[in-house]
């Protein structure tokens, strides 16, 4: 801030000049509780008019600010730390070379067949491929999704080529859970379709078998009261043809013995 002379005459005769040093800003903003400051703390009977106290204290307040925006020659000043880049790749890669790849030359290149497979995995619809470009030295890391480039990256060394391709198998894997499960699922449940489809058959026959059985009981059962039936009429019949049988061979015996009445008796030589 810069300070400027003023100089005001006395009211009072034989009254002297002050020379106050006055802030651009702060002096305006002040000058009303500087004023009550000086006549506050001046002391009794001093002859001092409000304009005079007022400018005091102006140059006072002038004196203590610029003090304080002076800076201290001891303190040193603390050093700024130098901002540096951080490269875009996941936490597990920060110091391996690894770059995404542009997508249209990768399939470019893949295309002209210039890439030698050097690992392959595969989960279902996902698969993630490590390849290796022999005229630039370089690995690409590729994963497909239905046959589909998804994500592609670019290493300098088989090493980081690796890590990206365990972590892109570890992504798939995950990924390919859902459909895992849904397998397993699909196949649990043909398998329990086909068990109880066998169930249902093996029940079905056990249920034939049982009819079968019962229809043959019943005609077995009436079979054989047909054939008590039978037995027990035929022996009524048997009974009744021997009782005329022996009827028969008395009515002989008898007509035998009245023919044999009429022959002589011859005697015996």
């Amino acid at each position: 801030m810069k300070s400027f002379l003023h100089r005001r005459n006395a009211v009072l005769s034989g009254g002297a000049s002050h020379l106050v040093a006055v802030g651009a800003e702060s002096a305006a903003d002040n000058a009303s509780a500087q004023d009550v400051e000086v006549l506050r703390d001046a002391p009794s009977g001093a002859n001092l008019e409000p304009d005079t106290a007022s400018a005091e204290a102006q140059a006072s307040a002038e004196l203590d600010t610029s003090s304080a925006a002076v800076p201290d020659p001891n303190l040193t000043p603390r050093p700024v730390s130098t901002l540096h880049a951080v490269p875009a790749v996941p936490a597990h890669l920060a110091n391996r070379p690894v770059q995404l790849a542009d997508g249209a030359s990768f399939a470019a290149l893949a295309a002209a067949e210039e890439l030698s497979t050097f690992r392959v995995f595969r989960s279902f619809d996902y698969s993630v491929t490590l390849l290796f470009h022999p005229n630039t030295l370089s690995y690409f890391v590729a994963m497909h999704q239905d046959n589909t480039l998804w994500h592609a990256f670019r290493a300098a060394d088989l090493d980081s080529a690796g890590a990206v391709f365990h972590h892109l198998e570890e992504q798939a894997t995950r990924l390919a859970d859902g459909e895992t499960r849904l397998a397993q699922l699909a196949a649990q449940n043909a398998m329990l379709t086909k068990q109880i489809e066998e169930s249902e058959a093996h029940a079905e026959r056990l249920r034939v078998d049982l009819q079968r059985h019962a229809e043959q009981d019943h005609r077995v059962s009436a079979r054989q009261h047909q054939a008590r039936k039978d037995v027990a009429q035929l022996e009524a019949q048997r009974i009744a043809a021997q009782a005329q049988l022996n009827k028969a061979h008395r009515t002989i015996h008898q007509l035998s013995v009245t023919s044999n009445e009429g022959v002589p008796h011859l005697p015996g030589r």
